[in-house]
């Protein structure tokens, strides 16, 4: 997750999903730009897109794996750092330019300027539209944290973190994505 720099105000929902811009965010009618992206964060993102999309692939579960996908929350339209999409929401979804939904998996990689209220307030907004299980990961404390409706688990170096409603089956080590 990155902190959002406002950069215009008043442009409608419906505009922004039509043609949602590179790096950007509709949050209350207006558009931030994504920043606060490390280079550590870039690469927790990019171990996670492939460990997802391999294990898709190898357990012959399908969907997609997504960096930045434009989705649609209860009132805001977001980014996800990482998500994954089920083989039926790609076939339903698959061509629109922003998601009407949150993905049922995604993953928000906390950055240095982050505000924890708000990293949970955006989990919670992730679940409230459609998304089954969020998590965020803490690079600098080296631990992820998986939130679903009924639970909040935390795993830190030395654990093996398993998703637990979408991606059945899939398991890493946190050492393999933090160290």
């Amino acid at each position: 997750m990155v902190m959002a720099a406002v950069l215009s105000e008043n442009v409608s929902l419906e505009d922004f999903i039509a043609c949602p811009a590179d790096d950007m965010e509709w949050v209350d009618g207006q558009i931030s730009e994504k920043n606060g992206m490390t280079a550590k964060h870039s690469l927790i993102q990019s171990k996670l897109d492939y460990s997802w999309r391999s294990y898709k692939i190898s357990s012959g579960q399908g969907g997609e794996v997504y960096t930045e996908v434009p989705c649609r929350t209860d009132r805001r339209v977001r980014r996800p750092d990482v998500a994954y999409l089920t083989a039926e929401l790609v076939a339903e979804y698959g061509d629109v330019p922003t998601l009407p939904q949150s993905p049922p998996l995604i993953a928000e990689i906390v950055s240095p300027t982050d505000i924890a209220e708000e990293i949970f307030l955006k989990a919670q907004e992730y679940l409230d539209s459609g998304c089954l299980e969020v998590w965020i990961v803490f690079p600098e404390s080296r631990w992820i944290m998986i939130v679903t409706q009924t639970q909040k688990l935390s795993f830190n170096l030395g654990s093996i973190i398993s998703t637990q409603l979408v991606l059945v089956g899939f398991s890493v080590a946190v050492d393999e994505l933090l160290a």
